[in-house]
Order: C-alpha cells, then structure tokens, then sequence
C-alpha cells in the first residue's frame, strides 16, 4: 500500500480516541433516554450485564480485525478471506460498515448542532444578546444548515490532520474535558430537591422487569450502539493499534470507560427529571412514562434552567457543551471510516478526501434538514436499527467462521503471549462465532417486527 498511515503513539491515546468514539450521545442523551422508557433501574441491571457478556466480545471481534489488517474496513477483512467469494462478501461487509457510519453522521450533525445552538443560545443570554438566543434556538431552516455546517467544519477540521495529531490529540483533550464537567454536573444536581427522588428511581431496579423482552432487546441494541459497533469505526481504530499491545485489556478498559460514562449520564439526567418536576415541570406523558428523547433535552432540561435563574444559564451552557464535546469525540471517528477508505484504497491526500468525503456527507445532512420530519427518522432507522446490527452480526461471522483459528490465536497473543491459558481465550472465540451472532440476529428481528 502506497499510502503511508497513521498510528496511534501511545496506548491511552487509542483507549480515549475508541472511548471517545463510544462515549457520544448515544451515551449522554441515549442511554438515559432508554433508561427513562424501559423502568430506569431494571434497564441499568440489564444494560451492565449485556455490554460486558455481548457487546465487549463483539468489539473485541472488530478491533481485532483491524489490527490483523492494519488497513481500511474493507482491505482487513479482505486479508482474512482466503477465496474469491469470502472477498466479494468482505467488500459488501467492509463497505457497508462504511456507508453505515457515514449516514450516521448525516443526521448525527444535525442533532449535534441543536446541542451547540442551545449551548450558544445560554452564552448569549448570559451577554444580554437576547435577539440572538432566540434565532439559534428556533425551528428555522437557516438556524440548522448554520449548526449543523458549522459541527461538519469542526469534524473535518480535525481529521485533515490524521491519526496522531488529530484524532489522539484532540481525544486526549476532549474526553477529560467531558468527563469533568459531568462530575460537577452531577455534583450540582445532587443538592437540588427532588435529586434522591430520582436517584431512587435509576438505582432501585424492580428485577419482575429485567426479562422483559422488550427490555432486553433495547439494552442489547443501546449496548451495540454505545460501542459503534456495525461503523466500521472499530475496525479502523484497530488498525492504528501497535502489534505489542495487549488487545484483551485495552478492549476491556474501553468498554468499562464507555459503561462508566453512560451510567454517570444517567446519574445526571434522570435526577435532574426528577428535580424539574419538583420545580414544577411536567416529566410524565400521558401515559404514565417518563418523557424521553428530543423533548426530555430540548424541553424538560432547558425548563429546570430556567428556573434555576441566572445560574441556570451557566449550567445549562456547561451541560449543553458537554453534549457537544460528546458529540464530536463521535462524529471524528465516523468520519475517518469513509476518509481512511479513500486514502487507502484509491492513494487520495488525506486532506483532500477529508474535505470532500465532509462535504458529501453535509449535502446528505441538507437534503435531511429540507424534510426534517421524514427524513431524520427515516435515516436514524435505516443506518441504526439496520445497517448496525447487520454490520456487527456478520463481522462477529468473519472472525467466528472465516478467519482461521490459529490465526486468530496468532493475533491476540502479539501483546498477550499467555491469552490461550487464560479465560478469555477459553471462552472469547465461542462467545463470537455462536452467541454474538444470535444475540445481534435477535437485535435486528425485533427491530423489523
């Protein structure tokens, strides 16, 4: 391969850019949106559960498949396929995962810049600007090509510098940053009335629920979804992995810090439900559930704010900024899936393809924005109800029935020359080639039915 690539220089450095990646709001807004519509505690237990039983194998299968092929999603699986017909299906899996991710960002760039338009809409507020607080926050046209180009902007500016000085560099930054202002958040939030109310309500789980199927089928689902597993994003961040890493840990530790930080979302959304109806503001609908989704971020949070007074508006600037770092630590690595694909497989500049790749995939998120009623949920659903769990469930395939065994044990044990005494090694490829198959399988039926 002509075209000489990145790596990352340090193994925190992968650990923050794979978290960063996981850590998005499918962590800050979409795990406790799931947590609020599927019996708080219950869906907690559950969730906890399958992301280590299925999830963490299943990503453990993709970053494997990057390492092995230290290449783009569609050359690695390639290089695990040993006849014709297995590369054909490598390129329709590979290039998949790629389309997959980049229609996630279509739409993703536009969720991420209603989080900075409210985030602006606070600082501006604060500077008296009130003419200006109100456009960003209003259903306009021009308001969301504005947010959501400028998010793109930020997203391609940070790829165009490459693996090191771009995705680990701005990693490192971004995810403590994050991290410390939802502790102090959370902090925050624990003071007001109504905080152990619902903190009750996220610790507390009924277990009558836990095998509920519905229940379990939206944990599986979040789980996968939390991790980018299916992006394509997974197997490229394996491929920028140094061969004397031990793969079984850091897979571990990434999955932990992506848990951790789903469950401190939650710690602070769900309270902070309970703390808004304290004050006043409605956070049950009609039929008994908690308010979730777009109206729980753009309605029920901003509503506790307000009543906070003037200190509202600075946690609420420092709560909408951090769903904005989440967001971005994200959408870097959904992009670099389509971008290393480029580089790789047709020797384009990686400044160039980033620019153009960027400004496709803002074209898909315009004509998005120009039926935004149809349109966001029609690609939401289409790329994460199906594209993902088809992705994960046949890369789980590849490392389970095309890959070859040895070859397999060969990889792991570069970084971890004692893996096949160990558990992981005992358990880990059967988890893969059986289990994680089914469980994904079962993910997409239900997301049919």
């Amino acid at each position: 391969m002509a075209v000489s690539r990145g790596e990352f220089s340090s193994r925190i450095g992968f650990i923050m850019a794979a978290a960063g990646s996981a850590v998005g709001l499918g962590n800050v807004w979409g795990f406790p949106t799931q947590t609020a519509t599927n019996g708080g505690a219950a869906f907690v237990l559950v969730y906890l559960v399958l992301a280590f039983c299925l999830a963490y194998p299943a990503f453990m299968a993709e970053i494997l498949i990057g390492r092995y092929g230290q290449a783009n999603a569609v050359t690695s699986l390639q290089k695990m396929s040993t006849n014709l017909w297995q590369k054909r299906f490598a390129f329709i899996v590979g290039f998949g995962g790629i389309i997959c991710a980049s229609l996630i960002l279509s739409f993703y760039g536009i969720l991420a810049g209603w989080m900075m338009s409210f985030a602006v809409e606070s600082a501006a507020q604060i500077a008296g600007l009130q003419s200006v607080a109100s456009w960003v926050v209003g259903d306009s046209v021009a308001r969301n090509v504005f947010f959501t180009t400028l998010f793109m902007f930020l997203t391609v500016f940070i790829i165009r510098r490459g693996v090191e000085q771009g995705i680990e560099k701005w990693s490192k930054r971004l995810m403590p940053m994050m991290i410390g202002l939802l502790i102090l958040l959370i902090g925050y939030v624990m003071t007001l009335d109504g905080a152990m109310q619902g903190l009750d309500a996220y610790l507390n789980p009924d277990i009558s629920r836990v095998l509920e199927p519905n229940l379990l089928v939206s944990a599986l689902g979040q789980a996968f979804f939390s991790l980018s597993l299916g992006t394509s994003v997974m197997v490229i961040y394996g491929s920028y992995i140094a061969k004397k890493e031990n793969m079984v840990t850091i897979g571990a530790q990434v999955t932990l810090i992506d848990v951790s930080i789903a469950f401190l979302a939650g710690l602070l959304i769900i309270p902070a439900m309970y703390v808004a109806q304290a004050q006043g503001v409605q956070i049950f609908a009609d039929d008994g559930s908690l308010i979730a989704g777009p109206t729980l971020v753009f309605t029920v949070l901003p509503s506790l704010f307000d009543g906070m007074g003037s200190l509202g508006l600075f946690i609420g600037l420092a709560f909408f900024v951090l769903m904005s770092i989440a967001a971005l630590t994200s959408s870097i690595s959904m992009l670099e899936g389509p971008v290393s694909y480029a580089v790789e497989r047709h020797n384009m500049a990686r400044k160039k393809a980033t620019t153009l790749i960027g400004m496709v995939i803002l074209l898909i998120s315009f004509g998005i924005i120009s039926n935004l009623g149809v349109m966001l949920d029609f690609v939401a659903t289409l790329s994460t109800e199906y594209g993902q769990p088809i992705i994960a469930m046949l890369c789980c395939v590849f490392v389970g029935w095309v890959w070859q065994r040895s070859s397999l044990l060969a990889e792991i044990k570069q970084g971890n020359e004692t893996v096949e005494d160990g558990l992981f090694w005992k358990v880990w490829p059967w988890y893969t080639k059986f289990v994680c198959p089914v469980a994904i399988g079962a993910v997409f039926i239900h997301s049919v039915l």
